[in-house]
């Protein structure tokens, strides 16, 4: 009886254990921080459960961050009152970034969001939906403290009028992203608006660090022109997918900006004879994307062996690019601050000319992306792979059905092995020309334990996709391995300015 009444006692002790342990348990403090990591459509479904987390979930230092466009991410309001009333008494001095779709930009909303939200200093405005606009001739207030501003423009709308009346409330501006309506499929028969007036916008933002205009299809050299005139802090210029670029004012931008220390160019239309114009040994340039342009060899062994420090290229996708242009670089010494290349089909680059190149300087490098080409395999993979070992971004193989197979066991083998800094790996190998063997578990072991710094690995969908996420997930890192068909690596996480350029 008394070996019973002892393990009675003992169950009791647990008991009132497991009753200390429930959440309700905890201080306010401690589930305030649990709902930080959650979304907004979680936060407000918890509000639910009971009045103490409703008062929990509805404290304004979970409300600093607010999307509110539910088809891209964030929440769903469905009126102005209702988003009016969420102004008041939720988001308050402590909002600081704030996205609204074009139903919710009006005067008013944008004369709340300045009197009840001092604190504001990034905001996304997306027209790119809109098929005409609110009435914007009674507005005359604007949030005044903003940093960051995002604007994706309609099609077809003009936007003059709405621009006008918050010209003398933007001048603090210090990232600016313009982002169009840019295609594939390229529509030359339709006739193309100047939706935004860029030229009077430039003189409203005198103080801009960084500009992104994103696949807008009326934005050309004339239009670089401008901001270089006036933006003498310009940091970092971004005209991706804006194929009217053609170079032309190249010079004078690199004249004017003696700060520029990152340009991003990929797809638009640049010309050899104008990028031969530029002073380039003069410039302060750093970061070069010249992705998918139609630059000669020529053009490419004379710019690239006259920038005296740049430390990231990505230059995929060129016809021009081949070992003519690696050897000179080489020999010109401009090559020793390179911290990361990008040559993504390329396929005029041999894998004996890389070789060389990653021979010598791949120990420098923190970024090495050789997709797209169907020649590069895991055969020089695994030759310069150990040469690597500050990698933190690889990004290898290429979609195409290749004629040998690749043995992504020993590949991961000697990733393990040799870079223990990996933080994204990417393999675009099809799952056809992927041999593993039943050890391929060890292998997978030993990249999970020896790359602890590993945050994202995309493969193809398929057999060996499943048995390396698998794998992860029984390890409880279930974020870290997904497939190319929604996601892909890029070596712009080690771009200086990478936090200013995210948008979206």
């Amino acid at each position: 009886m008394a070996h019973q009444s002892a393990i009675g006692g003992r169950d009791d002790v647990n008991l009132v254990s497991k009753e200390k342990l429930t959440i309700e348990k905890l201080p306010d403090k401690v589930i305030l921080q649990i709902f930080s990591y959650l979304s907004h459509r979680e936060i407000c479904r918890l509000a639910r459960v009971c009045r103490r987390w409703r008062q929990i979930a509805y404290d304004t230092r979970l409300w600093k961050n607010v999307s509110l466009r539910p088809e891209v991410s964030g929440l769903h309001v469905g009126s102005l009152e209702s988003l009016l009333s969420l102004i008041a008494v939720r988001f308050g001095p402590t909002l600081r970034y704030i996205e609204l779709p074009i139903e919710l930009i009006t005067h008013t909303v944008l004369h709340e969001l300045s009197a009840k939200c001092p604190n504001l200093t990034h905001m996304l405005l997306d027209f790119s939906t809109a098929m005409q606009l609110h009435d914007f001739s009674e507005m005359q207030a604007f949030p005044t403290k903003l940093r960051y501003m995002c604007i994706c423009l309609s099609e077809v709308i003009f936007m003059e009028g709405f621009m006008r009346k918050i010209y003398n409330f933007i001048n603090g501006l210090e990232v600016l992203h313009l982002i169009g309506t840019y295609e594939k499929c390229e529509e030359e028969e339709e006739e193309i608006y100047e939706v935004i007036n860029v030229h009077k916008l430039k003189s409203a933002t005198p103080n801009l660090r960084v500009i992104n205009l994103y696949g807008i299809n009326f934005i050309d050299d004339s239009h670089i022109d401008a901001f270089s005139s006036n933006c003498i802090q310009l940091e970092c210029l971004a005209v991706n997918f804006c194929n009217k670029v053609t170079g032309s004012t190249l010079k004078t931008l690199i004249q004017r900006s003696k700060r520029l220390t990152c340009l991003l160019m990929n797809g638009t239309s640049l010309k050899s004879e104008f990028v031969m114009q530029v002073d380039w040994d003069k410039c302060a340039l750093q970061e070069l994307d010249i992705t998918a342009t139609d630059l000669s060899t020529e053009c490419l062994v004379d710019m690239l062996t006259r920038i005296p420090n740049l430390r990231f290229l990505s230059a995929g996708q060129i016809n021009g690019f081949n070992d003519t242009v690696l050897k000179q670089w080489m020999e010109s010494g401009m090559t020793r601050s390179l911290m990361s290349i990008d040559l993504d089909s390329s396929d005029n680059v041999s894998d004996d000319g890389l070789q060389k190149f990653l021979t010598r300087h791949g120990q420098q490098l923190s970024a090495c992306c050789l997709s797209g080409m169907p020649h590069i395999t895991d055969q020089l993979w695994m030759s310069i792979l150990p040469v690597l070992t500050n990698a933190k971004i690889l990004v290898m193989g290429t979609s195409e059905k290749l004629g040998v197979n690749i043995h992504v066991d020993q590949l991961m083998d000697t990733i393990a092995s040799s870079c223990g800094n990996l933080e994204r790996l990417e393999l675009r190998w099809d799952p056809d020309n992927l041999r593993f063997s039943d050890k391929s578990q060890k292998a997978i072991d030993l990249l999970r334990v020896k790359c602890l710094k590993l945050r994202c690995m995309v493969l193809s969908d398929g057999r060996y996709y499943e048995t390396v996420k698998a794998n992860f997930e029984r390890a409880d890192r279930v974020t870290v391995v997904r497939t190319t068909t929604c996601c892909r690596v890029s070596p712009y996480h080690l771009l200086s300015n990478y936090n200013d350029l995210i948008f979206n």
